[in-house]
């Protein structure tokens, strides 16, 4: 078994004050004079692993490893959003304290992605000696943020690189999507996923923005925000602070506007006419009402696919609806006609309402 090497612990007030200079390059410190131009998905960006507030089961796992001297070699996957980079940057700051930018080697492997990578900036990091304080030495940490954009070639370099260098490096893949992953180097590493946040810790991190910032935000502005993240942390920090950018008080109405998603109010009204008008009708109503309010017809398509959850038709009726509107869905996402695709939406509507009106005879 490969020799675990002691994990460097760096506390020292002293160390700390003497590198504060250092410090500050960091992208999760804040300038206060540069607050104001700061994506506050950085500016509240966890500092620590007890600041990440969802997923503890695995934070919680990973702490525990990193305080015995256990840390493996991580495979953190999952939808964007969910707290991957920010955990295992908050394990680094843990490891290393006032060091943290010479231990550490981050890439984004959608931007640097090659075999050449791997055989030149990874390798030359990786072989380097670790610093070493007195009798304390760490092993150092290589991230690489959207693994799951390296070629083959580079994956299969990277796994005998990860071999040879696992005495005095660990390496951190970060991804989207899992099986884009080589199965030789999933086997090498611990793997853990991030499933979307759920509502609650999304509106308490919200609240917390909110409070820190002392923003107007009533309750139904707040619901649409969580509402719209779909478990995406940085999607609702995002959404707010545009909102914000835009309005004094970032309202439902205001928060849907800035992102230009239909209002609850507008899928209503847009189901009402699919279930109701003639063909023609809501053709035209729809197509009235997309180019006056700016609306895209995927944004429609999906809006309606989760009203029709909400409404009572028999089971098989609902699925065949749902299944034709994922169709619309895919095709508008090969960019084809909306128009064509209007039709087709009002088409599946018109059948499902036929089936309906004989279920209930």
């Amino acid at each position: 078994m490969t020799e675990v090497i002691s994990l460097m612990d760096i506390d020292d007030d002293d160390d700390n004050n003497n590198n504060n200079n250092n410090n500050n390059k960091g992208k999760n410190v804040v300038v206060p004079g540069e607050s104001k131009a700061t994506p506050w998905v950085e500016k509240y960006r966890p500092q620590s692993l007890a600041d990440v507030a969802a997923h503890r089961d695995i934070v919680d796992t990973i702490d525990r490893l990193t305080s015995e001297n256990r840390l493996p070699h991580l495979l953190l996957y999952g939808p964007p959003g969910t707290g991957k980079t920010s955990t295992i940057l908050a394990v680094a700051r843990k490891l290393y304290g006032a060091q943290f930018h010479n231990m550490i080697l981050e890439l984004n492997a959608s931007d640097d992605r090659g075999i050449d990578v791997v055989r030149q900036q990874i390798q030359d990091f990786a072989s380097t000696q670790s610093f070493s304080f007195g009798a304390k030495a760490s092993v150092k940490l290589i991230l690489l943020d959207e693994a799951d954009a390296m070629t083959k070639d580079a994956q299969f370099a990277l796994r005998r690189v990860i071999e040879k260098y696992t005495r005095n490096t660990r390496f951190a893949l970060i991804c989207n999507h899992v099986n884009k992953i080589i199965p030789a180097l999933q086997s090498r590493c611990t793997r853990f996923r991030f499933a979307p946040l759920d509502s609650f810790h999304v509106t308490e991190r919200l609240k917390h923005v909110i409070e820190a910032e002392k923003l107007d935000v009533p309750e139904t502005g707040l619901a649409a925000l969580v509402r719209l993240s779909n478990g995406d942390m940085r999607k609702a920090l995002n959404i707010l602070q545009s909102t914000h950018m835009a309005s004094q008080q970032i309202t439902e109405e205001a928060v849907y506007l800035c992102t230009g998603n239909p209002l609850p109010k507008d899928i209503e009204q847009i189901s009402y006419w699919l279930l109701n008008e003639s063909f023609t009708e809501s053709f035209k109503r729809i197509s009235e009402m997309k180019t006056r309010k700016g609306l895209a017809l995927v944004d429609i398509v999906r809006e309606v696919t989760m009203f029709v959850f909400k409404i009572k038709m028999p089971s098989d009726i609902r699925v065949q609806l749902i299944n034709d509107m994922a169709d619309i869905e895919y095709r508008l996402s090969l960019a084809c006609n909306d128009r064509l695709q209007l039709g087709s939406l009002i088409a599946s509507f018109t059948r499902a309402r036929s089936a309906l009106v004989a279920a209930a005879n």
